[in-house]
């Protein structure tokens, strides 16, 4: 599991309070002048695996640190209908301030975290790592890497810097159009460090061919069906890793486990994760007794 991004958290909290509260809570400034003594709690609306709530937590801290959170569900964690995953008490201005900006955190990174639990749960039983992509909101790839990893899954680069991966645009530009993956693969060997791998990404059986003799580390198989996967996986026969991506859905995800690559990436985990569904509700406010 990737490692809590708490540098990034910190400065995602800072930015998102910066453009929600940047100019003050107009409306909850003139509504209330006084400390409004409240409770309130955070409840999900489905099944979900908890991500967020680092982030959530220091976002409520960063509006006013004397607010008392009592979390009832971790990082990582699983959540039913109904459960409450984090309990605040204290100033309900302050705690309607936060409530936007934390909320966006859990819905979200929450909503990534499930969604690549749906997939890791469609492949189980094959020895095939499920993988996200680059495929990120800028600022939010290390918090949207991390939500996969919390969902079960495997994070591709961080950056172009993790490796070499030849794409499809790569290709285009070489001089020689036949001899492309080979050339690039050669290429790519000779300047690459040692603990870099190179990745080719393919679209037949013959560049498969062509990415063997460059002694391509991994093999990313395109748009393939199944069938042409398990007819690639068969030719590679243990020679590199081999990898499936585009066009994945939770419809075909297990087919394409069983056609025997070695991962699955997939850029939809961070680009088109919905957001989980959760609420913030106070509590009803006790009327002083006479």
């Amino acid at each position: 599991m990737m490692a809590l991004p708490a540098v990034d958290i910190r400065r995602t909290v800072r930015m998102g309070l910066e453009e929600d509260l940047g100019q003050g809570d107009i409306t909850t400034t003139a509504l209330f002048s006084e400390p409004i003594p409240a409770r309130a709690r955070i409840i999900a609306q489905q099944p979900l695996v908890v991500a967020g709530m680092t982030a959530a937590i220091q976002t409520f801290i960063a509006v006013d640190a004397s607010l008392k959170l009592t979390p009832a569900r971790r990082d990582g964690s699983h959540a039913k209908t109904g459960d409450v995953l984090l309990q605040i008490e204290g100033d309900g201005r302050s705690i309607l301030m936060a409530e936007r900006v934390a909320l966006n955190f859990l819905q979200h990174l929450s909503g990534i975290a499930t969604l690549t639990n749906r997939f890791c749960r469609a492949v189980h039983g094959y020895p095939v790592n499920i993988m996200d992509t680059r495929k990120t909101l800028p600022g939010w790839r290390a918090l949207q890497k991390w939500a996969v990893s919390l969902g079960g899954g495997t994070n591709h680069r961080m950056s172009l810097g993790d490796g070499i991966l030849i794409k499809d645009n790569h290709l285009a530009l070489m001089k020689n159009k036949k001899q492309a993956v080979l050339t690039a693969c050669r290429t790519a060997q000779v300047i690459a460090a040692k603990d870099k791998p190179v990745i080719v990404e393919v679209e037949s059986l013959s560049e498969v061919h062509d990415a063997l003799l460059g002694k391509a580390d991994i093999i990313l198989l395109d748009n393939m069906t199944p069938a042409t996967v398990k007819r690639a996986v068969k030719l590679i026969d243990g020679r590199a890793l081999v990898e499936v991506s585009g066009g994945i859905t939770l419809k075909n995800v297990r087919a394409m486990a069983a056609a025997g690559p070695d991962r699955i990436s997939i850029g939809a985990l961070t680009h088109s994760a919905p957001a989980a569904t959760l609420s913030l509700v106070f509590e009803p406010r006790r009327r002083p007794s006479t």
